[in-house]
């Protein structure tokens, strides 16, 4: 016996208890009520999303093509018209989750405005957002289940036995819009207590999974931009204790945590590393420093020297007094951050490249791997790459060394429409299409995501309307690019009173009064225009 009807007989025998004061009371329509309010609390979502997640990494484990993929997301509307679009178009959400951005919370989500991604935002706005996506995503499931059970009503008053049975069976059934939301916590947002204040609020907002990074909070930068300064590896496996002490006592005992590195393309650490004897984790932080061999009498007034090897050594320090990390040595770093990070309570991985290249990402997996095996990663598909640029670049270099003829390209210039048609950029798309499969395969990605694509569509799709809109095209910009393509792609949106819960409500109203509820459907609706 399903859920639905277990429900219907509990609710029909707590009725019969209760005698003919709950006269009123249908059993059924508290069986639809408690099936669109399936998750009570945000630590059922995130219990519920961490096991998908465990079952999602245990299986990707044995067969690499297996991966995940999210999109980020900066409202909840957004975040629930996606899972609505996943389930419309695929028909489950399996191994499709959200991505929460800092970016995207700095930038659209603080009341300051707009700001830039150096976490300078209200902490809270993080867990806020987690909260409201989820509301959203209940919400996407009280909807569709409603249209599930107007539709098994009509079904049953037209007496078709076959279709009511088949559309209980959807209702039994039904898989929900609640998915993973992979949650960045930036830096911490301040010491180890701030990092695990701020985690538990995101955990019990709903977040089974949160991404940490190793630069500094009080000099966080975008991962894509420069000026990023890195912490010893004691602070940051400090934070990561920190996060996992948090999903501990909130009960996700199977809570996940991604440990990201910037240490690629960051060249500054603000701390010299604690370190105890030759060959421990702070001398390797500082092997990587930029110094220079001196002697006794050359110490100047307020100089910073380490002792190393039988050495005098004076860390580069810059007038920012940040200490400057020798150049190239970023890889190895990522690679020892990694190593660290997963040997001390990390479960994914995340190295902030500089551009989409599987085989730089593949050369820092294999080292990783030789120490932990299962070492897996997620990897930002990031809108700060000039993806058709990058892609032609690396096939332009593939024909230079297999001795093809590239006199008609220019290197520097591959971005040009003019090249759109041309087999070098035939085979560039090819190979961003299968980016994501490839990365799986051969680099040990096991979750792709896109950091700010509902940014950047948000912008062109609203620019797209001002243009035709605010011109000539009146109306017109609106109907023929919005309202029409709504219709004709059966956008749910499309019914804009019932996407926002007027049918829900209204079949609320008939569960309270009976007859007697005043409804919004009727007849004179404008919503009956749209079928």
């Amino acid at each position: 016996m399903s859920a639905y009807q277990n429900d219907i007989k509990a609710v029909a025998a707590l009725k019969e208890a209760a005698g003919s004061s709950w006269s009123a009371i249908n059993p059924e329509s508290v069986a639809r009520m408690r099936a669109q309010n399936r998750f009570k609390t945000g630590l059922e979502i995130a219990q519920y999303t961490a096991d998908i997640m465990r079952r999602d990494m245990a299986e990707y484990d044995a067969d690499s093509s297996l991966y995940t993929q999210s999109l980020g997301c900066w409202h909840g509307f957004i975040g629930q018209q996606k899972l609505i679009s996943i389930k419309k178009h695929l028909k489950t959400t399996n191994k499709r989750y959200l991505y929460l951005s800092g970016w995207m919370v700095a930038a659209l989500r603080s009341e300051f405005g707009p700001l830039p991604d150096q976490s300078m935002h209200e902490k809270t706005a993080v867990s806020d957002l987690i909260e409201e996506l989820y509301t959203f995503l209940r919400q996407a499931d009280s909807r569709e289940l409603d249209l599930l059970f107007t539709a098994l009503d009509a079904a049953r008053e037209a007496g078709d036995t076959a279709k009511a049975n088949e559309i209980q069976s959807q209702i039994d059934n039904y898989e929900t819009h609640i998915v993973p939301i992979i949650a960045d916590i930036d830096a911490g947002f301040g010491n180890p207590e701030a990092t695990y204040l701020l985690a538990k609020r995101m955990i019990e907002a709903g977040a089974c999974c949160i991404q940490i990074e190793n630069q500094v909070s009080d000099e966080k930068q975008c991962g894509h931009q420069d000026g990023k300064v890195t912490v010893p590896h004691a602070d940051f496996l400090a934070k990561i204790a920190a996060v996992r002490y948090a999903f501990l006592e909130l009960g996700i005992d199977n809570g996940v945590i991604v440990a990201r590195t910037d240490s690629l393309g960051a060249g500054l650490t603000k701390q010299i590393a604690v370190t105890k004897e030759p060959g421990d984790l702070g001398d390797l932080y500082n092997s990587f420093l930029d110094c220079e061999e001196i002697s006794e009498a050359e110490l100047g007034n307020g100089d910073v020297v380490i002792k190393r090897e039988g050495k005098l050594l004076r860390p580069k320090r810059l007038p920012s007094n940040l200490f400057q990390f020798r150049k190239g040595t970023g890889e190895d770093r990522c690679v020892l951050d990694c190593i660290t990070s997963l040997q001390n309570g990390a479960d994914l991985l995340w190295i902030e490249t500089e551009k989409p290249h599987v085989g730089q990402i593949k050369a820092m997996v294999d080292r990783i791997r030789e120490v932990v095996p299962n070492a897996k990663l997620v990897y930002n598909n990031s809108p700060s790459f000039n993806w058709t640029l990058n892609f032609r670049q690396q096939v332009f270099d593939q024909f230079v060394a297999e001795g093809k003829d590239v006199s008609a390209y220019d290197r520097a210039k591959l971005m040009s429409v003019e090249y759109d048609e041309t087999e070098l950029a035939q085979i560039a798309d090819e190979k961003i299409r299968t980016f994501q499969r490839d990365g799986s395969a051969h680099a040990g990605i096991f979750h792709h995501l896109i950091t700010l694509p509902t940014y950047h569509t948000a912008a062109l799709s609203t620019d797209n309307l001002a243009k035709g809109y605010f011109a000539d095209q009146g109306m017109l910009a609106y109907v023929k690019g919005v309202q029409r393509q709504e219709i004709r792609q059966g956008i749910a949106c499309v019914r804009h009173q019932n996407m926002a819960g007027s049918d829900i409500g209204d079949n609320h109203k008939e569960y309270f009064a009976g007859e007697a509820a005043l409804k919004a459907s009727g007849k004179d609706n404008t919503m009956n225009q749209f079928h």
